[in-house]
């Protein structure tokens, strides 16, 4: 049996690079992969030409709030009758000197960065608090897994909104996982570090900087989004019961240098 078959994972921002690899490695590991975001045609192609389980639930994550969280998930477990696995994973990058850095802007990523992942795990946690855990076997945990980034341990140049989303989102994960660890949930995060993304094309268009980023990478070459996908899996399975409040970086050993 696969490691995930009759779960139910959902993972926002499943469209393209880190989110939709991430929801192909656990459909590919038996689990109905529910994916959040504007448009998962691509996605759902992929599922479909595998033949693997996959639910679309497009959403627009800028004007999220707390009832639409709610909403979401009640949603999910009426249609699926559960879930076991939320992907915090959506997210943007701006980049503007910070001097100059618009304030529109600075609120539009913190809050599809930080607040809209705090909206949906704080719903599901309340989802499985209130009625969940009731239902679940004596094993089965919630497991909550948030794409942090190695600028939750660094600055950056041009991103201050992204930084501050992103060391945000760390602290939101050691929280959370202090006050639900006892409600068998489990928080934790993954910290990607330079990923061959639509968020990092201008990087990598950038022959200087480029060649600046790949030098210090030990390994020597920019990661690919199936890099980090092992680390959401084990995170998200049982063999992670013990593990809260982790915020682990994948990085070709980036923040190791």
């Amino acid at each position: 049996m696969k490691r995930f078959e009759g779960k139910v994972v959902v993972v926002t921002g499943a469209s393209r690079g880190i989110g939709q690899a991430v929801a192909l490695g656990f459909g590919r590991e038996g689990a109905t992969v529910v994916g959040v975001s504007r448009n998962l045609e691509e996605t759902a192609n992929i599922f479909n030409r595998e033949n693997l389980k996959f639910i679309s639930l497009p959403a627009d994550l800028e004007t999220f709030k707390r009832q639409d969280a709610e909403a979401l998930i009640s949603e999910i477990v009426r249609r699926t009758g559960r879930l076991d696995v939320l992907i915090n994973n959506a997210g943007i990058i701006r980049r503007y000197p910070a001097v100059d850095y618009p304030e529109d802007e600075w609120e539009r990523v913190l809050h599809i960065n930080l607040t809209v992942p705090f909206l949906l795990s704080q719903a599901a946690a309340k989802w499985w608090i209130l009625e969940g855990r009731a239902k679940a076997k004596l094993e089965e945990r919630l497991k909550i897994v948030n794409t942090a980034s190695m600028l939750s341990f660094q600055g950056g140049i041009l991103i201050v909104a992204y930084t501050a989303s992103k060391s945000g989102l760390a602290g939101i994960t050691r929280a959370l996982a202090n006050e639900w660890a006892k409600e068998r949930i489990n928080v934790n995060a993954v910290a990607p570090g330079y990923i061959s993304t639509e968020n990092t094309r201008p990087l990598r268009e950038d022959p200087q900087r480029n060649q600046a980023i790949l030098a210090r990478i030990p390994e020597g070459r920019w990661g690919n989004p199936e890099d980090v996908v092992g680390a959401y899996l084990f995170l998200a399975s049982p063999e992670a019961d013990y593990v809260n409040g982790a915020v682990w970086n994948v990085d070709g050993g980036w923040l190791a240098r």
